[in-house]
């Protein structure tokens, strides 16, 4: 049986303390309590925006906003740089999810201590912070956004003002690495009814959609694999990033390769991504009572990013090659996480009643993203006039480049046909509703009359411009109620795969 990459935890450290040793800055409503172990609730909106007042222009920290909420909260960015020329761009963003709290709260201190001792940042650092995402949602305690979306399932079509603002940034900044920070319920229903609760204290994983070359996935998976002894040194039970039921019978796997979440879609820009979550007791009779170990558990994971784990110069090389990799030869259009070799996991839970951890044989923890379908890429996308003011409105939001046909053009192209949309949790195969099945047309000629968009492959955009619009894609724009009312009578999708251009 294979054991995942978990450690046994060893007497709580104070890794962290000596960058909490200097000085408080001067008193103010924002301040934070001086030890972060001690924290026994979060950070509010107007606490934090308090905060960030008193150390915007303390050392190398400069806050600004970029964003404005439905309900008019600012969306705070803070910048600072480890040097005049820092060369190593990082983006740290939190609390997309209102309801998830603690790696908002870490990145608070982070920035506290930043503004303290410059030192803590290394100086070739050029580092982004994101702290609070989803300030309504935040306020109302909600997972949500004031407009009811999640906004962890809105990278694809940037919606909501929040994940724009998000992408306004990885496309100013480019990031080397980037990282989003959540929580998981370490005492859902399906663990507790077997007399368990979930084992690691803060879990990881990185980014894995199909359309990323494999030596971007492969130094990205290197950094979950790493992170286990910096948590264990710090006294932080760590796992790679999971969801799913409980062990043994139900499914498992690792985090989602859709590109509608933080994880891919911020990745799609080039550089190492990833996800962490801290686990928090959502039934516990005061679930802030270990607040300050989650944050602490965040503080490892956002240092060791910061200091580079000894291998700087490699990533910076993978993702300055991955950014120069041409299209493959063919589009992910389908893919799965799979057990293709029956791989029977020793999962680790903890027994509640004894606090004891223990391991259950579990074959259904799935191990591998597998592609079940691919199609091939195509010249770019033309898309049809109707169609042409969303579909230009979306390829602003992402900043793609695209032309507006003023004249009719001739080429080679195929048209789709939606068949339907499957909106219920797919139990076979543990997928999300959303699910477009949709039907790829033989190439032929024809021609686009003016006022089409004509969107080409090309440039450091063009795989980002594929994942968006490629038409055939299980989990493509037409799910979305919005841009599925731009669909034919008869399902034909007003974008067209160009394969050749005539004239």
């Amino acid at each position: 049986m294979k054991t995942p990459s978990f450690r046994a935890p060893l007497p709580a450290l104070c890794a962290l303390g000596a960058a909490l040793a200097a000085g408080p800055l001067s008193a103010a409503p924002g301040d934070l309590p001086e030890d972060h172990r001690a924290l026994a609730k979060s950070t509010s909106y107007d606490a934090m925006a308090a905060f960030l007042k008193t150390v915007d222009g303390k050392g190398p920290v400069v806050v600004s906003v970029e964003g404005k909420t439905a309900q008019g909260r600012n969306v705070f960015l803070v910048h600072a740089r480890g040097s005049a020329k820092p060369t190593f761009r990082v983006l740290f963003y939190a609390q997309q999810h209102g309801d998830e709290v603690s790696g908002k709260d870490a990145l608070l201190y982070l920035v506290r201590d930043i503004a303290r001792d410059p030192k803590v940042l290394p100086p070739d650092v050029d580092l982004w912070v994101m702290p609070m995402m989803n300030p309504d949602g935040g306020e109302a305690g909600t997972r949500r956004n004031s407009a009811g979306a999640d906004l962890n399932r809105d990278h694809v079509t940037l919606f909501q003002p929040e994940t724009e603002a998000l992408h306004r940034v990885a496309r100013r900044v480019r990031p080397h690495l980037a990282v989003d920070g959540h929580e998981f319920g370490r005492d859902s229903e399906e663990w507790t009814a077997k007399g368990w609760e979930k084992w690691p204290d803060i879990t990881m994983d990185g980014l894995d959609n199909p359309h990323f070359d494999r030596e971007r996935i492969a130094a990205a998976r290197r950094w979950v694999d790493e992170s286990a002894a910096a948590e264990e040194r710090a006294g932080h039970r760590f796992l790679r990033y999971w969801v799913g039921g409980a062990p043994p019978d139900d499914e498992q796997r690792h985090s989602a390769p859709d590109p509608d979440g933080g994880l891919n879609g911020i990745g799609a820009y080039g550089g190492l991504s990833f996800i962490v979550e801290a686990a928090v007791r959502h039934h516990a009779k005061d679930p802030s009572a270990d607040l300050g170990n989650r944050v602490d558990a965040y503080l490892v994971l956002f240092r060791g990013f910061l200091e580079g784990g000894g291998h700087r110069a490699e990533d910076l090389a993978v993702v300055e090659r991955s950014r120069r990799l041409p299209l493959p030869a063919f589009l992910p259009t389908d893919a799965l996480w799979v057990n293709p070799g029956g791989t029977v996991t020793e999962f680790p839970a903890v027994e509640v009643a004894t606090g004891k951890a223990v391991k259950v044989a579990t074959p259904n923890l799935m191990t591998e993203v597998a592609v079940k379908r691919s199609v091939p890429t195509p010249l770019g996308y033309a898309v049809d006039p109707k169609a042409a003011p969303e579909i230009a409105a979306l390829l602003a939001r992402h900043g793609l480049a695209f032309e507006t046909l003023g004249a009719p053009r001739t080429l080679e192209a195929e048209t789709s046909t939606l068949l339907r949309v499957e909106e219920e949790f797919d139990d076979v195969y543990s997928r999300y509703g959303g699910r477009t099945i949709v039907k790829r047309g033989a190439a032929r000629a024809m021609e686009l009359p003016a006022g089409s968009l004509w969107v080409p492959l090309e440039g450091e955009g063009a795989l980002r411009a594929a994942m968006v619009l490629e038409p055939n894609a299980m989990y493509g724009l037409w799910q979305y109620p919005r841009l599925r009312a731009l669909v034919g009578a008869d399902g034909t999708i007003p974008v067209r795969r160009v394969v050749k251009a005539t004239k």
